[in-house]
């Protein structure tokens, strides 16, 4: 019998596809909400499918024993919040206000795991989804595209749960990629997330936060590095609607149970708290907001969690405010930090000098990855990666050749050119990561450099001044040049000269 369900590849594509309802009317960053939202109502209405069916098979029809058991559930579907009744009134004249209302009950029916997530997607919303005509028939043709008999989502059907967690990972990548500079918000660059992964090194038992994690990309992306499923994970995301497709996905993935995901501002209202006090990590990554303006200065000066001992950054730049903020919460004596900054951060001078220098003097930086132009959706300006790591010794104690130095790599020329984005290949990746397990310098792409070194460059960090990349130019042979100009000339004469001569015979 032929196999009758989609692939993971199918799926996405049909997903995909039923975003030609908002295209042209929504923006892409708007309408991701709507297709991401609907695709995790499928999601569970199909899971019920599955569950009751196992609940009557087991219980020989008895509904009080199958409807006592779904109400033990994980996850608890109200029959009027399942996606065939909603697809069953698509052509209410209140769909939209019917979607809202079965969000709610959805919510209200799993508070612990998923109060307030659906609280910023409005359904019935006259300024994302137009006036009333154009809105029903937008959400009519949303409903009838994700009923495709192909897009049966149960998980007897598609088999590992990771293909619905993967499916929603492609769509918010295709998202983004639409998206300009608010893509940045919501996505890191799937092989991006991969490296820094790979560099935090995490392993089992590890607690992992993200303090600005967006949809949660990056912090899957560490939990799957570890190859156990012995972990914790934090996130912080500010934005409502970002942070509750991150709730999503990490349902969508099956690891809810082991994210808590908060809604807050990182800097001035940190939610990961343990007894009042930060909550500590073994890793902390992050691709927090390039030089954010209104980062939350006025909060910091009176801190109650010293995260900016080191020196107030600047209020028009909050590059160092997440800095400080991921050091602080990585565990003393061996937290691993991974971040994404612009180059910026390397050699600016001023507050974010001098706070660049306490980390030196501290020697808890140990690496400075430069990475190539046009990475990251939104901007075409190349970044960097900085790794700190708590476990160093401190300059006057050091003895192992890591501890004594810090690792310049330059990786800006090794990628796969792209139209829109260039992509680090599997090989830039591995080059980056095993020339930071080896720690030894490469020519033309590593160095390590000392103190010393870095106070001769008065705690400037810019790779160039470190990774000598440049290129001799052949030497040009002057004299076979000129004799090659002369010849071109003579041609030249000749050439212009029987020009001259057709044109006599046309009598031109």
């Amino acid at each position: 019998m032929a196999n009758s369900h989609a692939s993971k590849n199918e799926i996405g594509q049909i997903v995909w596809a039923a975003c030609d309802t908002f295209r042209g009317a929504v923006e892409s960053a708007q309408y991701k909400d709507y297709i991401l939202t609907m695709l995790f109502v499928k999601y569970l209405s199909d899971l019920k499918k599955d569950v009751f069916e196992e609940y009557f098979n087991r219980y020989n029809g008895d509904m009080t024993r199958v409807d006592r058991a779904l109400s033990r559930e994980r996850f608890i579907v109200p029959e009027e919040s399942t996606f065939d009744y909603l697809y069953e009134r698509r052509d209410a004249a209140n769909i939209g206000e019917l979607i809202n209302i079965a969000l709610m009950k959805i919510e209200d029916a799993n508070k612990s795991k998923l109060e307030s997530v659906f609280r910023n997607i409005d359904f019935n919303s006259e300024g994302a989804l137009g006036q009333t005509k154009d809105r029903n028939r937008r959400l009519k043709n949303l409903l009838e595209d994700f009923a495709s008999p192909r897009l049966n989502l149960r998980p007897s059907v598609v088999g590992n749960r990771d293909v619905i967690g993967d499916v929603y990972e492609y769509l918010i990548g295709q998202f983004a990629a639409g998206a300009g500079k608010k893509a940045g918000e919501f996505y890191t660059p799937p092989e991006v997330s991969i490296l820094l992964a790979k560099l935090v090194q995490p392993k089992p038992g590890d607690r992992i936060c993200d303090p600005a994690c967006g949809s949660g990309s990056l912090l899957i992306r560490v939990a799957k590095e570890i190859g156990s499923p012995d972990y914790f994970l934090g996130g912080q995301e500010s934005n409502g609607s970002t942070w509750a497709l991150c709730r999503m996905n990490m349902f969508l993935h099956g690891i809810d149970q082991k994210a808590q995901i908060e809604w807050c501002d990182t800097i001035s209202n940190p939610r990961l708290l343990d007894h009042d006090e930060l909550m500590r990590f073994n890793v902390v990554v992050a691709n927090p907001p390039f030089s954010l303006k209104k980062w939350g200065a006025e909060f910091a000066t009176n801190d109650p969690y010293n995260r900016f001992h080191r020196g107030l950054p600047p209020a028009s730049k909050g590059d160092y405010a997440f800095i400080s903020h991921m050091v602080e919460i990585a565990l003393e004596g061996e937290g691993r930090v991974g971040v994404i900054v612009p180059h910026g951060v390397l050699f600016r001078g001023a507050a974010e000098g001098i706070i660049r220098k306490q980390f030196i003097d501290e020697n808890i930086l140990e690496a400075v990855i430069g990475l190539p132009e046009k990475l990251f959706f939104g901007t075409p300006i190349p970044a960097a990666i900085l790794i700190f790591n708590k476990a160093r010794k401190p300059w006057a104690e050091a003895q192992t050749e890591r501890d004594r130095h810090i690792l310049f790599i330059d990786a800006s020329r090794d990628f796969e050119s792209g139209t829109n984005q260039n992509v680090l290949r599997e090989e830039d990746i591995n080059r980056i990561f095993q020339t930071y397990l080896d720690f030894n310098p490469i020519e033309k792409y590593s160095s390590l450099a000392t103190l010393a070194d870095i106070q001769a460059a008065d705690y400037n960090l810019n790779i160039p001044r470190y990774v000598d990349t440049f290129e001799e130019e052949e030497e040009v042979d002057i004299p076979a040049v000129q004799k090659e100009i002369e010849e071109i000339e003579a041609e030249l004469v000749q050439v212009q000269a029987e020009m001259k001569k057709y044109l006599e015979e046309l009598g031109l």
